[in-house]
């Protein structure tokens, strides 16, 4: 674990860093937050008053902080290399770093929204999404990358730059690495609900150098969630099945968690609130069975990952205000029992 140390330039706290999909890594001697930047919206995005440079164009900023309280000193780890198959004018989303057999892995997702994907169709018959007052949504190009670098702070470089390591035809993202319970590499993802109109969770086992070596092993759906049990879908609005965010924690006894993000549905079925749900694999196995627990945290924030922070204490780091222009990180005790996580209250 390298040595991060280092005073902190205008240090700020957490609810003035713009984070969309944060993702915390613990380093020697403080954390590194991980999220993407658009320099185009960023003006937009931060504090009055405050200067937080970013480079042009768009990519992957690493936020350092001593604490999980005072943050500064935003250091650009990833861009997207010209010729490569994602367009680089489009923000990644989603990254995250995990520390890999000696070397550091971002998964990021990227784009290529000119590269038109076929609708969804079921028994013939295309669905063009329009999901009440979302708007009209194309299946596009995407899907989530690995890549590499010897230090948390990048830079990283893509092991693969012309294809996503989810499948090439999926509209896939928010990619995850881990072991499962044999310790064999995966990468879970989800399948776009607008190409899969049920949106779900999936995986693809990898090799130890991150080659994919296998196919896609189907995990769960959206529509399992309890909560859509008491709706249902008409004609004329669609719910939007969506699945984001996967990450996993072992939970004491044996059992795996999932926890992940959705949107439950109001009566009206107009797309509803952002929240941070959990499912349960009591085997402990990868592959399930997944049972669909109830929202972690509601309120319009989601797309969370538990971390175990240097005194030893078990987190949710997570955003709020999705889909509105001040999306901010929020971290939350929580605690892992064998019938899964269960968050206590609001940290930071």
């Amino acid at each position: 674990m390298p040595s991060i140390s280092q005073p902190l330039a205008a240090p700020h706290p957490l609810d003035d860093v713009p984070c969309h999909d944060p993702y915390v890594l613990a380093v020697e001697g403080g954390y590194l937050l991980y999220t993407a930047y658009d320099s185009g919206r960023w003006p937009r995005q931060i504090p009055e008053g405050s200067d937080y440079p970013v480079p042009p164009g768009t990519g992957v900023l690493a936020w350092w902080s001593p604490d999980l309280v005072s943050w500064g000193s935003p250091t650009a780890v990833f861009q997207v290399p010209e010729g490569a198959w994602a367009d680089p004018a489009v923000a990644p989303w989603a990254p995250e770093v995990h520390r890999w057999n000696g070397r550091y892995v971002l998964a990021t997702t990227l784009h290529n929204p000119a590269d038109r994907l076929p609708e969804a169709a079921q028994r013939g018959t295309r669905i063009a999404m329009s999901s009440s007052g979302w708007g009209d949504f194309t299946p596009v190009r995407r899907g989530t990358v690995l890549a590499v670098s010897d230090d948390p702070r990048g830079p990283f470089e893509l092991l693969d730059p012309q294809r996503p390591h989810t499948p090439w035809e999926f509209m896939a993202l928010d990619g995850t690495l881990i072991r499962d319970e044999q310790g064999a590499a995966w990468l879970v993802y989800a399948h776009e609900w607008v190409q899969a109109v049920d949106g779900t969770m999936e995986a693809v086992p990898l090799s130890e150098d991150l080659d994919v070596i296998g196919d896609p092993v189907h995990l769960f759906r959206a529509s399992e969630a309890p909560w859509y049990r008491s709706v249902a879908p008409t004609a004329s609005a669609l719910a939007p099945y969506v699945t984001d965010g996967p990450q996993l924690w072992p939970l004491p006894g044996g059992a795996l968690a999932m926890i992940w993000a959705s949107y439950r549905p109001d009566e009206q079925l107009t797309g509803g609130e952002y929240v941070e749900t959990q499912a349960i694999s009591r085997s402990g196995s990868l592959r399930g069975p997944w049972e669909q627990g109830e929202v972690l945290v509601e309120g319009n924030a989601g797309h969370g990952m538990p971390l175990t922070t240097h005194d030893g204490d078990l987190v949710l780091v997570l955003h709020r205000g999705m889909n509105t222009p001040r999306v901010r990180a929020e971290i939350h005790d929580v605690l892992a029992t064998p019938g899964g996580l269960r968050v206590t209250g609001r940290r930071v």
